[in-house]
């Protein structure tokens, strides 16, 4: 477990370097009192680990840019990758004290050591394009949804793909989210493309998507509260899994299901040094309903009927 005393933990990503694992976390201060302000106070958290269990905390990644900027009043969550010169990139979203944290964007930082950050460019790189998707002059949602950029190698060689948590402009207001989508050639020039799922399936947004290979089949895996849920039903929600035709979808949505409850969120899988695919998350609210912001141990997960991962039973128990 990574559990801080002076701050709670949220969303975090991942990264094998080949040698030890990276955590890269949200985190802020528990002397905010309230947690559910620390959205607009966080910064970026760094850990190493040899086990994905036991976690040493390194100097922070990242934190909020000097105003005026489109990230200088809080980082929130991204994804690590790789580029063809050997360089580690960071993408993450970024937002604003101008618009007071309702519009949300996406920027980069690189590093070539997973230790030191920099940031790329003047400015963000990518913002929802209102061909496709909810702009906050929209108003059905309280923000613009354009968030936790997940960024892979096209399978077939052809550049990068991005999927993001954004929302149709089309649709019924609660029932908006969908998996936003951009391209690139160089991971430096994205050009925003149409969604890779439609509205409709049930899900008001489709927080911090990963696509993975896995096992049996690719899938895709996102985090949604019930009460973002079309139905509404607090405690209905938690980290949901589907299938998908390829790593690049498109995802029917409609076929997806929850793979734990709303204790944990903000689900990530990862390959260990066995070779076995495992969850971590943040253990978001215990029996009593309250925050916890801490993230939970690995979690084994497992192949299902459908070819989509489940939670290892023996583990699912012992958590109860």
């Amino acid at each position: 477990m990574l559990a801080l005393a002076d701050s709670w933990v949220w969303d975090l990503w991942l990264v094998d370097d080949g040698a030890r694992f990276h955590i890269f976390f949200l985190y802020a201060s528990r002397a905010l009192k309230d947690p559910d302000k620390r959205h607009f106070h966080a910064g970026v958290g760094h850990a190493v680990s040899e086990d994905l269990a036991s976690w040493t905390r390194v100097s922070d990644a990242l934190v909020h840019d000097e105003e005026p900027s489109f990230d200088d009043l809080a980082i929130w969550t991204g994804s690590i990758v790789r580029g063809g010169t050997g360089e580690w990139l960071l993408f993450y979203t970024g937002s604003s004290r101008a618009e007071a944290g309702l519009v949300q964007r996406i920027g980069l930082a690189r590093s070539s050591d997973l230790f030191t950050w920099e940031r790329v460019g003047g400015g963000p790189l990518l913002e929802a394009d209102g061909r496709w998707y909810e702009k906050l002059s929209d108003r059905s949602w309280p923000d613009e949804a354009w968030r936790d950029p997940w960024v892979f190698p096209d399978p077939g060689g052809d550049g990068w793909h991005m999927l993001i948590t954004a929302r149709s402009k089309v649709g019924e207001a609660r029932g908006r989210g969908v998996i936003g989508h951009a391209r690139s050639s160089d991971l430096l020039h994205w050009q925003a493309q149409p969604p890779l799922s439609a509205p409709g399936a049930g899900f008001g947004q489709l927080e911090v998507p990963q696509v993975e290979m896995f096992d049996d089949g690719p899938g895709i895996i996102f985090s949604c509260l019930g009460s973002e849920l079309t139905d509404g039903v607090p405690g209905t929600g938690g980290i949901w899994v589907a299938p998908a035709e390829s790593l690049t979808g498109p995802f029917d949505l409609g076929k997806a299901r929850l793979l734990t409850d709303e204790s944990l969120y903000s689900g990530r899988a990862i390959r260990n040094r066995s070779g076995r695919w495992i969850l971590l998350a943040f253990e978001n609210r215990d029996s009593d309903g309250h925050f916890v912001g801490a993230i939970c141990d690995p979690l084994l997960l497992s192949a299902g009927t459908d070819g989509i991962p489940v939670l290892d039973v023996e583990l699912a128990r012992a958590r109860r």
